[in-house]
């Protein structure tokens, strides 16, 4: 796998969002958890969601046909 590789690079964006998908839903269903923690994991869920449409528009561009 190369690092420069874009599919290998969005297949990491993909896993570490889904990863925080899973922390963010553990810390809302633990009913103690910290306001402030969970906005911040919910902003870093969010560039990474931005970041792997902009990859993947560049993979894959949309084109009309």
């Amino acid at each position: 796998m190369n690092d420069d590789d874009p599919a290998a690079i969005l297949a990491l964006l993909r896993a570490d969002h889904r990863r925080l998908d899973e922390e963010i839903e553990a810390l809302r269903l633990d009913g103690a958890a910290d306001q402030i923690e969970l906005a911040r994991l919910k902003k870093r869920k969010l560039r990474l969601r931005d970041e792997i449409e902009a990859l993947s528009d560049r993979i894959v561009p949309d084109i009309i046909a």
